[in-house]
């Protein structure tokens, strides 16, 4: 019986060719169902059913704008008129200290500021050219020109960006957060991810679970067509044979849960019934005909289209249907060569449908409830990266030090301008936000205290924000 047993679900997961059987989703075919020192694992469907907060948040879901390659604050955020000044020359040794690079020498001659800034809106909080739309709502947002990393090089500080420590293995915001709060939504996945570029130097590591439950991994979506391969009904097969096709898998999965008691099953029929139900919810979800031209218009969005646009239309279609975590990568900011025209290409790209979205979320009374974080992994040097061997002028190289990054909505106070750098952008010169303190503020946000959302593993206690972190009380209202 148990040689039949194992043989047939073989046989429906694998050879059947029903979709249902075939479906592979990253972050819902759960690999195990629990993780850590003896904890018992609750069934699927009670994992992720909505928790209550520590204390009451504001915000109840995050949209998080990951500018991945790291954009030039110096280009955007962080008006520095002293480098065009010294442009040329080194900056001097006692400025630069130990820090190393990625690809310049440390006596690397200073890059003045490509673009012109000027000041917008009842806060005058100042911008670059190159954010026309942003301008229209930066009183909505908090510009934070004081943040800090451990990490200079794309992947460990993606991965610390995201999950608190520099190395895979371990949980991404995303999945703590839907760990400690569950999900609104029981038609979609809670945490989703998105991407709009070539790469991302992370990669999966950075919406792991790492060692929550691996229902707590984000789901990625694709940008246009299907969200998620196979999870479409194949042709031939009818809504009544793709039914008895599931009904007949989750019995012989809770025949061998009954047998085995291992929890890993529970979490596969949860995650095959939730397919089941993505093959209605999905098609709706990217289905924009319901969007007004208005709407359409201001993203800057072509339904047709996958972009960064479209991205972030569905992302507000996602948090509006109670996903909890929405993360979209836009990768490509990586200026090191002519550093002027990367920030103008990806500004084209990514502050109109940015602004549209805060725009958007006011307009339908979400903005107070929702979080939108938009940064990348690290900021860029003042001094020029130009090599003739790699064909390389005018960029700029990865920078640890210093760099901008701003919220909008959720319980951040808009209008607000928090931090500053010394007058060459090289150091934060008063009130550091070093990525853990980033993280304890959106926990915080969400009602969710970094110090006691913890997971034991290996014989203790993890948190997101490792041993570190504060929030920042000053950008919250």
């Amino acid at each position: 019986m148990n040689g039949l047993l194992h043989s047939t679900r073989r046989h429906f997961f694998s050879e059947c060719g029903l979709g249902v059987g075939k479906i592979a989703l990253a972050g819902l075919l759960a690999r195990q169902s629990f993780a850590g020192d003896g904890q018992a694992s609750l069934p699927a469907a009670r994992a992720l059913a909505p928790k209550p907060p520590h204390f009451p948040g504001k915000a109840k879901g995050v949209i998080q704008l990951f500018m991945a390659g790291a954009p030039s604050q110096l280009e955007l955020f962080d008006h520095k008129p002293k480098l065009a000044e010294i442009e040329g020359k080194p900056l001097p040794a006692e400025i630069i200290g130990g820090q190393r690079y990625a690809f310049i020498r440390p006596d690397a001659a200073v890059l003045g500021p490509q673009f012109k800034f000027a000041r917008h809106g009842q806060s005058g909080a100042e911008l670059s050219e190159m954010l026309p739309h942003l301008a229209g709502v930066v009183d909505e947002i908090a510009i934070v020109r004081s943040c800090r990393t451990d990490q200079f090089n794309h992947a460990p500080a993606q991965i610390f960006a995201n999950c608190g420590f520099a190395q895979p293995g371990r949980p991404s915001m995303g999945s703590w957060i839907t760990y400690g709060l569950g999900c609104e939504s029981e038609q979609l996945p809670a945490f989703v991810v998105m991407s709009t570029g070539a790469g991302i130097s992370g990669g999966s590591a950075n919406w792991s679970s790492g060692f929550l439950p691996s229902l707590y991994t984000g789901t990625r979506f694709r940008n246009s067509g299907d969200p998620i391969l196979n999870v479409g009904r194949p042709a031939g097969a009818d809504g009544r044979l793709t039914d008895d096709t599931l009904a007949l898998v989750t019995n012989l999965n809770r025949s061998r849960l009954a047998a085995d008691g291992d929890p890993e099953i529970a979490t596969r029929i949860a995650s095959y019934e939730m397919a089941h139900r993505l093959q209605t919810s999905a098609p709706e979800l990217m289905d924009l005909s319901g969007e007004t031209p208005e709407t359409l218009a201001l993203y800057g969005c072509n339904p047709a289209e996958a972009s960064f646009a479209r991205a972030c239309l569905l992302a507000r279609r996602l948090i509006e249907r109670g996903v909890r975590f929405v993360t979209i990568y836009h990768e490509g900011w990586d200026g090191h060569s002519d550093v002027a025209g990367n920030v103008r290409g990806n500004s084209e790209k990514t502050d109109r449908a940015s602004a549209a979205l805060v725009a958007d979320l006011r307009r339908r009374g979400m903005l107070d409830s929702t979080l939108v974080v938009w940064g990348g992994e690290f900021g860029r040097t003042p001094m020029v990266e130009a090599s003739a061997v790699l064909g390389r002028s005018k960029g700029r190289d990865h920078h640890p030090n210093a760099y901008s990054m701003w919220l909008a909505g959720g319980g951040v106070r808009g209008g607000i301008t928090h931090g500053s750098t010394d007058e060459l952008g090289f150091h934060v010169a008063a009130d550091e936000v070093h990525v853990h303190d980033l993280q304890a503020t959106i926990l915080h946000c969400l009602g969710l205290d970094h110090e006691r959302l913890t997971f034991r593993h290996a014989g203790r206690d993890f948190r997101l924000t490792d041993v570190h972190g504060r929030v920042v009380n000053a950008i919250l209202s």
